[in-house]
């Protein structure tokens, strides 16, 4: 037999190895990457995904550590930012209540918390009184570092919060320093639009908000309103105190203050028989120094004579009474009201000066107690209007214009538009001022009385409301007014709201004053 040769032998060994061979070089390479389908987040779901977490960084970290604990002046307080929809600044004064300035517009809000007074600042005070003019120099100062703190603090704050939350949420370094970034940002943006829209003469005009906490053991649930209600008037009356003596010591910043010589009229309306507006009544006289009152009518709630023993206690209000006809009071009502000592009735145009101010009035034409709706309604309040027009001009033309004007419904009132620098209403059960095209300012005046019985008949009971309005004494014109607004049946909340006429805000052009008349014997008949 042959022999094959060695080189074919060769060749033959490595055809029958290279199955093998082939077989472990395929198993010892990787595995191609196998193609699939992977749903990637959309852009804007990461963007909107990424801003929740920024926000809620963000606050968390103003919450824990983004506040500032600085005296100011004789108190401790404590400086905060909150997020907030409307911006401003709230200063609270806990448990009597809070005061809100209108400081700014910008997605964040700046909360001052009046701890505490410090005891060894407040005895400097008092032992050396020297040093209250200034006080107001040394609070500036106060608040000025404590906003500065306040801000660096609040960097700090976002920063620190949204980086933790987004490495928490993404566990990568990158997008938690981008969350802080954007953080950051966001605050320096919202720091930008607060310094852009900064109004300081907010502080002319802030709004008061309190509680009177002891009043729910006091006063108790509905049934016991009923039964203890001079109890629940007692409250109310504390109520009124103690805002308005809180009020105005928060109150205290360069702002219009009334001195001595200031005419202080209570605007009051539509009380239905109410007799816890009594009592509100007299402390507002009491706190405000009040020179008169004037009612725009529905003091009644059907003008029955047998109603007549409720007006009893306007005798003792400690100010003059300045009275109309409303359409809830009738001829009784207004005969009772002649009778009693220190009332005014006004109707028919008739003027009289009190307490330094020339007031004129018209009793409403229409009796409707049940608060129907009669044939020519409107036709006839225009009409009296028109009449109490007439009357004013002719006032003027004798020498002797009036200064305010009376009406009970707003529609009657809008027909004296130029013939009287101001003129008062009610009727709507709310508040509302407004100047007219002629340029009379007119207001309405909510419901001293709640709505009276009628209080019960909606969701909730409607406020008891009532003004205060500031005159100059040369002058004869309105200066600022106060905006008094209580929680109504069974609530003790309470509000003080100051505002001032365009015309007096800083800057503006002063409107010019009349010409002083002589004054009027206080009672006349219409020319």
């Amino acid at each position: 037999m042959a022999r094959v040769p060695a080189a074919v032998l060769n060749v033959l060994v490595r055809l029958r190895r290279s199955p093998r061979t082939l077989a472990r070089h395929y198993r010892t390479r990787r595995p191609l990457p196998t193609l699939e389908l992977v749903h990637q987040p959309h852009p804007w779901g990461r963007a909107l995904g990424l801003v929740a977490v920024v926000l809620l960084g963000a606050w968390l970290g103003l919450l824990i550590v983004g506040n500032v604990r600085t005296p100011v002046g004789p108190m401790n307080t404590t400086m905060t930012l909150r997020p907030s929809f409307t911006g401003g600044t709230k200063i609270n004064v806990s448990p009597l209540g809070a005061l809100q300035l209108d400081s700014h517009h910008a997605p964040v809000r700046l909360d001052v918390n009046v701890d505490q007074l410090d005891p060894v600042r407040s005895q400097a005070l008092v032992d050396h009184p020297e040093r209250l003019s200034g006080l107001q120099e040394e609070v500036a100062q106060d608040v000025e570092h404590g906003t500065l703190d306040l801000a660096v603090r609040s960097c700090v704050a976002v920063v620190v919060g949204a980086t933790a939350l987004g490495l928490a949420v993404y566990r990568r370094p990158r997008r938690a320093l981008a969350a802080g970034g954007l953080a950051l940002g966001l605050l320096a943006a919202s720091g930008g639009s607060a310094y852009a829209t900064w109004n300081p003469d907010s502080v002319l005009e802030p709004k008061f908000s309190g509680l009177l906490s002891s009043a729910p053991s006091l006063v108790g649930n509905a049934r016991s309103i009923v039964t203890e209600f001079d109890v629940y008037q007692r409250e109310l009356a504390r109520l009124v105190t103690n805002v308005t003596k809180l009020y105005d010591v928060t109150s205290t910043l360069p702002a219009f203050q009334p001195d001595p010589t200031t005419i202080r009229v209570l605007h009051v309306s539509d009380i239905h028989l109410n007799p816890a507006s009594w009592k509100i009544i007299t402390s507002l006289v009491e706190q405000y120094q009040v020179n008169v009152i004037v009612d725009t009518g529905d003091t009644m709630d059907h003008g029955t004579a047998a109603e007549n023993g409720f007006l009893d206690p306007i005798e003792d209000l400690g100010a003059p009474y300045v009275w109309v006809r409303g359409n809830h009071d009738s001829r009784v009502t207004q005969r009772y009201m002649e009778g009693l000592k220190n009332v005014h009735v006004l109707d028919d145009g008739r003027a009289e000066t009190v307490a330094g101010l020339r007031f004129a009035g018209l009793g409403d034409p229409q009796f409707t107690p049940d608060r129907s709706e009669k044939p020519g309604a409107d036709e006839s309040q225009e009409a009296a209007g028109s009449r109490l027009a007439a009357a004013l001009r002719d006032w003027t033309t004798a020498g002797k214009p009036v200064d305010v004007a009376m009406v009970h419904e707003p529609s009657a009132a809008r027909e004296v538009d130029g013939s009287v620098p101001m003129v008062l209403s009610g009727h709507l059960h709310h508040q509302e001022m407004e100047v007219m095209k002629l340029g009379t300012r007119l207001r309405i005046e909510g419901s001293t009385g709640g709505s009276g019985l009628r209080a019960v008949e909606g969701k909730y009971p409607d406020p008891i409301e009532a003004s205060i309005l500031y005159f100059d004494r040369d002058s004869r014109r309105l200066q600022a007014w106060d905006e008094i607004k209580l929680g109504g049946l069974g609530l003790t909340t309470a509000e003080v709201s100051r505002h001032l006429p365009e015309e007096n805000l800083p800057g503006a052009t002063p409107t010019p004053s009349p010409t002083p008349t002589p004054s009027p014997t206080p009672s006349e008949s219409a020319p």
